[in-house]
C-alpha cells in the first residue's frame, strides 16, 4: 500500500488561504497596536494634566518628579509601539530604555536613603546588566538589516563581488587555478 503524499503547507489547494490569514491577523494585531498607542496617549495626557495641578497646589518634589519621569516612560513606551508598528518588531534597544527609565524612577521616589543595601546591590546589578545589554544592542546591527544585505548594513554588505576577492588570501586562488579540473 502507497503512503498519501503529503503536501508541504497546511492549507495549500484548499479554500483556506493562509497568506489571506496572516495578511488578516496582521492588520488585526496593528489595530491593537493602534488602540494602545491612543491609550497610552490619553493617560499622557491626564499625567500631563496632574502635573499642571501638582505645580499651582503647594510644591511636593517627590510627585512632581514621579509624574514626570513617569510621563517619560510613557513616552519610550509610545515610542517602542511606534517602532513596531515600523516594522513590525519589538526593539530591544528601546524596552531596555524604558526599563532603566522605570528602575530610575522608583530610585528616585522612594528615596535611595529609604532602600535597603540589599535592594540597592539588586538595582545596581540589574542597572549593569541592563547597561551591558544596551552597549550589545547597540553595537549588533538590526536582524531586518543583516537579512535585507544592503549597504546601510554595515556588516554583511562588503560592496560586491570585488570587495569579496580583495578579503581572501591571495595563495588560495593560485592554489585553486593549479588543480586540474574534474
Amino acid at each position: 500500500m502507497q503512503k498519501r503524499f503529503k503536501s508541504r503547507f497546511l492549507f495549500s489547494d484548499r479554500w483556506l488561504d493562509r497568506h489571506a490569514i496572516v495578511r488578516n491577523m496582521e492588520a488585526f494585531q496593528d489595530l491593537i497596536v493602534i488602540v494602545l498607542c491612543l491609550g497610552l496617549f490619553a493617560v499622557m495626557l491626564l499625567q500631563l494634566w496632574g502635573i499642571v495641578v501638582a505645580i499651582t497646589q503647594p510644591l511636593d518634589y517627590k510627585i512632581v518628579t514621579a509624574k514626570i519621569l513617569f510621563v517619560l516612560i510613557l513616552v519610550e513606551l509610545f515610542r517602542l509601539l511606534m517602532v513596531y508598528l515600523q516594522e513590525h518588531s519589538i526593539s530591544v534597544g528601546v524596552a531596555v530604555e524604558v526599563t532603566i527609565v522605570s528602575v530610575l524612577r522608583e530610585v528616585v521616589v522612594h528615596g535611595a536613603l529609604e532602600i535597603t543595601s540589599f535592594q540597592t546591590a539588586a538595582i545596581c546589578g540589574l542597572l549593569f546588566i541592563l547597561g551591558g545589554l544596551l552597549i550589545v544592542c547597540a553595537k549588533t546591527p538590526h536582524m531586518d538589516c543583516i537579512s535585507a544585505n544592503t549597504k546601510l548594513c554595515p556588516i554583511v554588505y562588503k560592496g560586491g563581488r570585488d570587495r569579496q576577492n580583495e578579503l581572501e588570501f591571495p595563495y588560495v586562488r593560485r592554489c585553486d587555478e593549479n588543480q586540474p579540473l574534474a
